[in-house]
């Protein structure tokens, strides 16, 4: 059958794209190499903070805001259909200063960001122990208590079952390359063979620049992230913390996610000695009482990074082939107004928010 659109790619954002699309109507077809979210989307720690990891204002952290605002509504949408818990906590994001310098820094973000109206609390001293008993002390934190978490494990398995539901049909493989003439796409090549599609949607992570025709080559590069989980009693933290070059995620079972290197070593997805002993310093350095505990599984994946660090989303040259990709460390984060945006180009309608500063032009040819 023909479809509509094609979407490459079975990750977080590949699924929410075609479940989008085909909420809209639109015969979808999505294909993946794999299991359906087994790379970055599986990888990744679910943190969904903005505010933790925004240095500046800018349109970055605005879409990041409007994204993190569509989180509830999105779970509970999720959870009425699929009937999973996904993990979604609400207990805030804290980021420790390691030194007075650092407290400094973190003041200043405080302040900018209380003047565009965001929610930040600066905890200093006893104030934090009474917060977080277990970490180590430091001379400031700044708590941000919009920034949720979720377990992004359950949530792209969540996404991938809304999208079948939906109507969306699954299709194994990899794409080979884009089927167009000079002005239009017309489909993708797999396994030898032309599936034709008016319009198609590369959502393919790490391994989107062959098929990103009329950027530059290698736009999107991967970028190693290698990470630890130990077991925990459940009650040892409540918020996302991060602090020592890293960051801290507690699951509600126990489980705590340490993260992240970030390695450009190409598509090398393996844990190393070093990497694994420098996560577990981390850990060490951020609750002491861990120092030397067992480490129950450690994984890799790999980020897609663009050049300036910001995604690709939109429709290229290529009349018809859109891009999402790119998203690097907050691809979980991104997920639901990714999802938006390209549902509502691929469809010819307004994007909920303006997605000019995320064009692929930026890096054509």
């Amino acid at each position: 059958m023909r479809s509509d659109c094609l979407v490459l790619g079975g990750g977080i954002i590949g699924c929410a794209i075609a479940w989008r699309l085909a909420q809209r109507g639109l015969r979808v077809t999505l294909v993946e190499r794999g299991r359906p979210g087994e790379e970055a989307s599986s990888a990744a720690g679910g943190i969904l903070s903005p505010q933790a990891e925004a240095h500046r204002p800018g349109p970055f952290l605005s879409l990041a805001l409007k994204s993190r605002e569509r989180y509830p509504d999105l779970v509970a949408e999720l959870r009425e259909l699929v009937d999973l818990d996904l993990g979604f906590r609400t207990d805030g994001t804290l980021v420790l200063a390691k030194d007075d310098a650092e407290a400094e820094q973190l003041r200043a973000r405080a302040r900018w960001q209380t003047a565009a109206g965001l929610a930040v609390e600066q905890i200093e001293g006893a104030l934090l122990t009474k917060l977080e008993p277990a970490l180590a002390p430091a001379p400031l934190a700044l708590r941000f208590p919009n920034d949720p978490q979720i377990d992004n494990r359950l949530l792209v398995r969540a996404l991938a079952q809304a999208a079948e539901r939906a109507g969306v049909s699954f299709l194994s493989g990899e794409a080979s390359g884009v089927w167009h003439d000079r002005a239009r796409v017309r489909g993708v090549e797999l396994r030898g063979e032309k599936l034709a599609a008016e319009k198609v949607v590369v959502a393919c992570g790490s391994w989107s620049s062959p098929l990103a025709i009329g950027l530059r080559s290698a736009v999107v590069e991967p970028v190693r992230g290698q990470m630890i989980e130990l077991k925990t009693e459940p009650s040892l933290l409540r918020h996302v913390v991060f602090g020592a070059g890293g960051y801290l995620v507690p699951r509600k079972d126990g489980r705590l996610i340490v993260g992240s290197t970030e390695e450009r070593v190409g598509f090398v997805k393996e844990v190393t000695v070093a990497g694994r002993e420098l996560l577990v310093r981390r850990v060490a350095q951020l609750i002491p009482a861990l120092a030397g505990h067992p480490i129950a599984r450690s994984w890799a994946g790999l980020r897609p990074a663009t050049p300036d660090g910001l995604p690709l989303l939109g429709e290229t040259a290529i009349a018809g082939l859109h891009l999402a990709t790119g998203h690097f460390r907050n691809g979980i984060l991104l997920t639901p107004i990714t999802a938006e945006i390209v549902a509502a180009q691929v469809t010819g309608a307004a994007p909920p928010v303006d997605a000019t500063p995320f064009s692929p032009a930026r890096f054509a040819e």
